[in-house]
């Protein structure tokens, strides 16, 4: 005979539903500070014309690697092969950052008489960035690190330790190293191949290695790999059609509006 109680186990409590949803989606935040013009640039690169070529700055970096970040996820051993590219060329430009910077410090400490402090902007510029792969994040951080040795050497030439014609060699080599670095994106091609396609010697595959070369056979068989690279899940093949990388000539993304507090979204 039922006593008309329920059992305790099988009631249902109305805290088990958010219980079993689980933490929402995590959001947050990443901010750029730099106190030179000599940086500011690096970040907005320059649009092109009959007179002069388009500069590629970390705007138009990111954009580019967003397609390889999405190729590489999807299996393209070429988007495997810029991705090594990409680090290898940022690595390189900030161990050369790094060495400058360290003998430029060097000689402001062997100053006996000063204690010279780096100048500061009164006023640094500030910008939020939005990037969808890790690398973008590094290619911040080279300006930022490129923005610190520029103010180091605007104070050196400030208190006589360099000419001006040698701080000026100092500041458009880095700048110039650093464009090099986001411009190495730009020789990748999205043609929608996978390693399979480079086995079955598909057209397109073809195609890819008349534009980009043969693979080098340790990427191929991922016994090379960038650092940091996408979990390999295939996005829709209809959806891919879709995606392409803009021209070299191309003006960079839209996406910054002129401000203290502007924001990068790619």
């Amino acid at each position: 005979m039922s006593s008309g109680k329920s059992d305790p186990e099988q009631q249902n409590h109305p805290e088990d539903a958010s219980v079993d949803a689980g933490p929402g989606a995590l959001r947050g935040q990443v901010w750029l500070t730099v106190q030179t013009r000599q940086a500011q640039r690096l970040i907005r690169g320059r649009n092109g014309n009959a007179d002069k070529p388009a500069i590629i700055g970390l705007v138009g970096f990111a954009d580019r690697l967003r397609v390889i970040w999405q190729a590489a996820r999807n299996d393209d051993p070429y988007a495997d092969w810029w991705l090594v590219k990409v680090h290898e060329a940022l690595e390189r430009v900030r161990d050369l950052i790094k060495n400058d910077q360290a003998a430029l410090d060097a000689q402001l400490e062997q100053l006996t008489a000063l204690e010279v402090a780096v100048a500061e902007s009164m006023k640094p510029y500030r910008i939020a960035l939005q990037f969808a792969n890790p690398y973008a994040y590094r290619g911040a951080q080279l300006i930022a690190e490129y923005d610190r040795f520029v103010r180091t050497l605007l104070t050196a030439h400030h208190v006589g330790v360099l000419t001006g014609a040698a701080m000026e060699g100092s500041l458009n080599a880095g700048a110039r190293k650093i464009r090099g670095a986001f411009a190495v994106p730009q020789g990748y091609h999205f043609l929608n191949v996978d390693r399979a396609a480079l086995q079955q010697g598909t057209a397109n595959a073809s195609r890819a290695s008349q534009l980009m070369g043969e693979v080098p056979e340790d990427v191929l068989n991922r016994a090379h790999q960038a650092p940091l690279v996408p979990r390999k899940v295939r996005f829709p093949e209809e959806a891919a059609k879709h995606i392409r990388l803009k021209p070299v000539d191309a003006a960079p993304r839209a996406g910054i509006a002129v401000g203290n507090d502007d924001e990068v979204s790619t």
